[in-house]
C-alpha cells in the first residue's frame, strides 16, 4: 500500500494500491475497500486511481459516487 498524500488535510483515505482495473483503498480505522471495473465501472476505477496518484479528492469521489466495491475487509 502506498500511503495517500491527503493535500487537503481532511480526507479519510490513508492508504491505496494500484492494479490492473482496479484500486484497493484504506480508510482511516483501517478498513480496506477494493474497486474493480466489474463492480465500479473502469472509468470510475480509472478516475479512482489518478486522484489517488495525486494526493486530492479521492473520499470526496468516493462519498459522491457511492461506486460499488468487489471486497471489503479490514487491514
Amino acid at each position: 500500500m502506498k500511503r495517500y498524500a491527503n493535500l487537503s488535510g481532511h480526507s479519510g483515505v490513508v492508504a491505496y494500491e494500484t492494479r490492473r482495473g482496479a484500486i484497493v483503498v484504506e480508510f482511516q480505522g483501517g478498513e480496506r475497500y477494493t474497486y474493480t471495473a466489474s463492480s465500479a465501472g473502469a472509468d470510475a476505477v480509472a478516475e479512482m486511481q489518478q486522484l489517488a496518484r495525486a494526493g486530492r479528492g479521492l473520499s470526496t469521489y468516493i462519498a459522491r459516487h457511492r461506486p460499488g466495491y468487489e471486497e471489503r475487509g479490514p487491514r
